[in-house]
């Protein structure tokens, strides 16, 4: 090989190494330790994201469903959720007026403007939501209903034996146990679930009721003694004494305040205190909730004495929101007003004057502070 061949050779070696080299140039040596420390905190920051965000999504999910806990104890207790929202979009869909809706449509309607009142979020935000995201909330508010009413029938049967057996003090009493003595094979729980029509004293009602003999046969169409104040009706005036027996207060009271609240039922506004602190609600919205939860506990009570509970339940429904005219309006606004005052006691704030009101001592101490003001301007 000449001279001039191997200069040619070594020229273009040179050429060839000079990428590599300005590789090396531009790389900072770094140490494998260092490099695996940043790549793990980079992964550590991306695993917090993605648990922050899995954090705010499971708060979101419990806010719903503790949301929907109220769906079955203030809304309704068998319509779903779906078929109180297809009735207001039917309505919307309609041109025409509303004469010819059923009374069951009616119901539907009139449950869907409470689940309103009640979840005031919920019609813009299921107006606006993705259709997966809409039926996933759907999900979660029915997986809160049922779950209240679940817990609420548990608390109820465990409280009721107790409550029978200290009102009615039956020999043996009512076993909290054995949900199998219960009922009309128990002569105490018979007497509260006997038809007012009907006298659970006379032997020959009791066998009836027990073998559901022709004319004993209990159905929806029966109003039971326990509804009643002193668990006895006045054929002559039935709507008189009708929801005010000490157990449904009782019962409203384990579920709504506490159970404790529920010992003692007789004096009206006793637990005024306890019952505002416990549903963070004052005087004024009472009337309002009691309203709203009329329903509940009477169907929890009645869920094994008739028939057909659902048609009972409407019964009961439509008593409340169907008066037949204004004597019996009259009448339900005054039951309310009971409830009201059983449930939330009385405040004696509305019948102070205004002379008593000025010398109470936060009146008092805002006006000597005003007139230390006034007397600073003027000086001044």
């Amino acid at each position: 090989m000449s001279q001039a061949e191997e200069n040619l050779q070594s020229g273009a070696s040179s050429q060839a190494s000079q990428p590599a080299s300005a590789s090396s140039a531009t790389t900072v040596p770094t140490s494998d330790n260092a490099r695996h420390r940043r790549k793990i905190a980079d992964l550590e920051e991306k695993l917090q994201v993605l648990e922050s965000g899995q954090a705010v999504k499971k708060r979101e999910i419990d806010y719903i469903m503790s949301q929907g806990r109220a769906i079955r104890r203030i809304v309704t207790l068998f319509d779903s959720i779906e078929d109180l929202i297809g009735e207001n979009d039917r309505r919307c869909d309609r041109e025409d007026d509303d004469h010819d809706m059923t009374i069951d449509q009616d119901r539907l309607q009139t449950g869907y403007i409470v689940l309103n009142n009640v979840l005031p979020w919920f019609h813009q935000k299921a107006s606006n939501m993705e259709h997966d995201d809409y039926t996933h909330m759907l999900k979660k508010l029915r997986q809160g209903a049922d779950g209240a009413r679940g817990d609420d029938t548990s608390k109820l049967k465990s409280l009721v034996p107790d409550w029978v057996n200290r009102e009615l003090k039956p020999n043996p009493p009512v076993d909290p146990e054995d949900k199998f003595c219960r009922g009309f094979t128990n002569n105490a729980c018979g007497k509260l679930l006997c038809p007012t029509e009907l006298d659970w004293n006379d032997p020959t009602v009791r066998a009836g009721i027990r073998d559901r003999a022709d004319g004993f046969v209990v159905t929806e169409m029966s109003w039971p003694a326990f509804l009643y104040a002193g668990y006895t009706a006045d054929q002559n005036n039935l709507e008189e004494g009708l929801f005010k027996s000490t157990l449904l207060v009782q019962a409203f009271k384990a579920i709504f305040t506490s159970p404790s609240s529920a010992k003692e039922t007789h004096e009206e506004g006793f637990f005024w205190q306890e019952s505002q602190n416990s549903c963070g609600t004052n005087h004024q919205d009472a009337k309002s909730l009691s309203s709203l939860n009329r329903i509940r506990i009477l169907s929890i009570a009645l869920h094994t004495v008739v028939s057909d509970l659902m048609a009972f339940w409407y019964i009961i429904v439509d008593f409340f929101e169907r008066p037949p005219g204004r004597v019996a309006r009259r009448n339900v606004d005054r039951l309310l007003a009971w409830w009201t005052r059983k449930v939330f006691g009385t405040s004696q704030r509305a019948e102070l004057s205004d002379t008593a009101k000025a010398k109470m001592s936060v009146n008092a101490l805002t006006l000597q502070r005003a007139r230390l003001d006034d007397a600073q301007f003027d000086s001044e």
